[in-house]
């Protein structure tokens, strides 16, 4: 038996760390890592979309902003009433399952580039706009808990967060230097999966790191960490159709409905709703999801949509 590649590191990270086996990845490298993965998918799609603008793809957008609202309003009914966490944590954890993973998109990239499995080159557009709708709902959501907070404070770390200005800036120079920006990607491009590879070698270690975490949180996170990807993914795959995206588009609009963000919106939430328990929605996302949608979720979106599509 065969296995991928990137998911091999993942799983070497996560043995490693259960076998208390001492790798651990110098911080510095670690962001610079991350770094790295934003800016090249950033600037690859932004490349792309500077030949593929256009109406439909305005529409398209504007589906996938409205998709990225929806996501967290499916949540936190869930979280709510059969999770039975508070308002503002179950506000808080929708927010991260309605907004996207980089991580996780990065290794659907891969495994569609080593399946040669086409997609929209402009992908990398739509992860940018599904980092900010759900922050937003999920503030609104917690409207209750949330009166005193600085506005705009709030606004800042929304928009200005790492994650976020990384992605939509590298986006936007890729788009306005267009063909000029090819120069890059022997670094950007070449480099992608090996950086990628060490990454989810720290990614393993630390989701493993968390396992611990669960059983503080009972069984109920466990099984939202694996049943909401699920749903979001199902979600995801059924918009890409009606968009009339490529297969290779479906299945990664599938990934990004069933992801869940672990860097970005902790980030927007800690300032935004400092009340809400952050641990229980960073275990939920990084030890459950991630894991899952690495090992399970991604190969499983993708053989299905590719055994029911022409």
């Amino acid at each position: 038996m065969q296995i991928d590649v990137v998911a091999a590191f993942f799983l070497f990270g996560a043995l490693a760390q259960l076998v208390k086996a001492p790798i651990r990845m110098p911080k510095g490298l670690y962001q610079s890592l991350t770094l790295f993965l934003l800016v090249a998918i950033g600037l690859k799609g932004g490349i792309a979309l500077a030949s593929h603008a256009s109406l439909a793809l305005l529409w398209q957008s504007l589906a996938v902003i409205a998709f990225g609202a929806l996501l967290p309003l499916v949540a936190f009914p869930l979280l709510r009433w059969f999770g039975g966490l508070s308002r503002v944590d179950a506000a808080s954890m929708a927010a991260h399952y309605g907004s996207v993973s980089i991580a996780t998109f990065a290794v659907a990239l891969a495994l569609l580039e080593a399946s040669n499995i086409s997609y929209e080159p402009y992908f990398a557009l739509f992860v940018a706009l599904l980092e900010i709708p759900a922050i937003a709902v999920g503030l609104w959501l917690a409207r209750a808990d949330n009166g005193g907070r600085n506005r705009g404070e709030v606004v800042r770390e929304i928009f200005l967060n790492q994650g976020v200005l990384l992605l939509v800036g590298s986006l936007l120079i890729g788009f306005l230097a267009g063909s000029g920006a090819d120069k890059l990607l022997p670094f950007f491009g070449t480099l992608f999966h090996g950086v990628l590879a060490l990454f989810l070698l720290e990614m393993g270690r630390v989701a493993a790191s968390r396992i611990g975490s669960l059983r503080q949180y009972g069984s109920f996170i466990s099984c939202f960490g694996v049943l909401m990807p699920l749903l979001g993914a199902t979600l995801g795959a059924l918009l890409a159709a009606l968009l009339g995206l490529s297969t290779g588009g479906m299945i990664l609009l599938a990934t990004l409905g069933g992801s869940a963000s672990y860097i970005a919106v902790p980030a927007a939430m800690s300032v935004a709703l400092p009340g809400a328990n952050q641990s229980l929605s960073i275990t939920a996302s990084l030890s459950v999801t991630f894991p899952f949608n690495v090992l399970v979720g991604i190969p499983l979106y993708s053989a299905l949509i590719s055994h029911l599509t022409p």
